[in-house]
């Protein structure tokens, strides 16, 4: 079976990111009442799709862009998305 990290990075792969960076932070959740449903993670992706988007607009494109795994596999993920001038 595939890790939701590394399905998270082959979905994202279509931004065509400069840099990721991703966490599982799942462990520190352990007993929380979502933690069976998914996973935690935290995310820095860096992307020229992120140019010219405000913040909720790349969330909601890497939202997109995970497309159901967003509904079984995370269950929380906490989001820095750059354009490439923002570093």
């Amino acid at each position: 079976m595939t890790s939701t990290l590394d399905l998270i990075r082959e979905k994202l792969a279509v931004l065509e990111p400069e840099h990721i960076s991703l966490e599982d932070d799942s462990a520190a959740h352990a007993g929380h009442a979502g933690a069976r449903e998914g996973g935690h993670y935290q995310l820095t992706i860096v992307s020229a799709a992120f140019t010219g988007l405000n913040r909720v607009a790349r969330h909601r494109l890497v939202y997109q862009t995970l497309g159901e795994l967003m509904q079984t596999r995370i269950h929380a993920l906490a989001i820095q998305a750059l354009s490439p001038d923002e570093l």
